[in-house]
């Protein structure tokens, strides 16, 4: 009877340590999705890097892929792979620059393919995962709080995703999303701006000037 009891304590205080560890953690996303949320703009740089130990891939093994996302609401202008997004609210635009090819969808990037874009970093936690907080760590005099999110779905093409957020401006930091064969894509922001004047026409498509260009827009 005395090791039932025990064993019965040992999982309620697990629980409700699991329970307060998740609570926490849903709070501070919502404060950081809340904080930069408000900003009128936000100007982000980041890079991008991929790795995976089963296929012998390390991190650093190639230089970062680098990009810059300009958001302000719903709309957005992206470059990412070579390739520019732009949402006007409405419309998306993926504009190739290599193939000079466009393509003109409905709506925003869906999550189908189960990658989390840079445009969604405010959102994407809201519905489908279990939070908790992870390790505080001292990375060059900040404090960078980890939150584990792990997928309700278990088939799910994500495994996990943790996010790193500044404890002390509350701004994310870093992503790294774990996908179900083993691969680790890692989103760090390296300059973040706020508030930026500029021209409403980032967000715009100007399509007579890449008819001059000769793109084909589908």
């Amino acid at each position: 009877m005395k090791k039932i009891t025990v064993l019965f304590l040992t999982i309620l205080f697990t629980s409700i340590t699991f329970s307060q560890s998740s609570e926490k953690a849903k709070s501070l996303l919502d404060e950081v999705s809340t904080k930069m949320g408000a900003y009128k703009n936000m100007s982000i740089s980041f890079s991008q890097t991929l790795s995976n130990e089963d296929a012998g891939i390390m991190e650093g093994d190639e230089p970062p892929i680098r990009g810059k996302i300009t958001l302000q609401g719903e709309k957005y202008n992206l470059d990412y792979l070579g390739n520019q997004f732009i949402f006007d609210g409405k419309k998306l635009y993926v504009i190739n620059n290599e193939e000079k090819e466009i393509n003109i969808t409905e709506g925003d990037m869906g999550e189908d393919d189960g990658f989390i874009y840079p445009s969604k970093l405010l959102t994407f936690y809201k519905e489908g995962y279990n939070f908790e907080m992870g390790k505080l760590t001292n990375l060059k005099g900040r404090k960078i709080q980890f939150i584990s999110l792990n997928p309700i779905d278990s088939n799910s093409d994500i495994v996990k995703v943790e996010l790193a957020i500044d404890a002390k401006t509350k701004h994310i930091y870093k992503l790294i999303q774990t996908g179900g064969n083993g691969s680790k894509t890692t989103f760090t922001i390296n300059t973040f701006k706020s508030n930026q004047t500029f021209s409403n026409n980032i967000f715009s498509f100007d399509e007579a000037k890449y008819k001059k260009l000769n793109f084909t827009i589908d």
